[in-house]
């Protein structure tokens, strides 16, 4: 059961802050000042893939959890995967988005960090 919730609030939060990183698109590509148009799209198809990967794995891991349950083994291994991947994500924005004077670039990494700990956490309370 506390497994469960670990699992459902990792989920909530990875997806609530992917949409948190979408809807700012527009005022985030303007805040690069002058830069060519095809640096624009680049830099807007990245900051919404990011978002959208951020919800991606809220929301598999949400439906993994209510579908087949968190003792599946489908289930052991989306939430294994997706931790592994919040991780990795972690430590490129660590290195990267972190160090720019950016807030939201600053909590990214903490947030994909908390989230990864949570679904590892669900993890191991569950006794998966």
């Amino acid at each position: 059961m506390l497994g469960d919730i670990l699992l459902y609030i990792g989920a909530a939060i990875i997806t609530v802050w992917g949409i948190a990183h979408i809807v700012p698109t527009k005022n985030v590509v303007n805040g690069f000042g002058a830069i060519s148009q095809d640096n624009k799209r680049i830099i807007t198809m990245e900051w919404i893939a990011a978002g959208l990967a951020q919800i991606f794995i809220g929301l598999l891991v949400f439906l993994v959890t209510v579908i087949a349950g968190s003792g599946a083994e489908s289930s052991k291994v989306v939430y294994w995967a997706s931790a592994a991947v919040l991780v990795a994500l972690a430590v490129l924005g660590a290195f990267t988005g972190a160090r720019t004077p950016i807030l939201p670039m600053k909590l990214c990494p903490i947030i994909e960090g908390v989230v990864a700990v949570l679904l590892l956490l669900g993890i191991f309370v569950s006794g998966l």
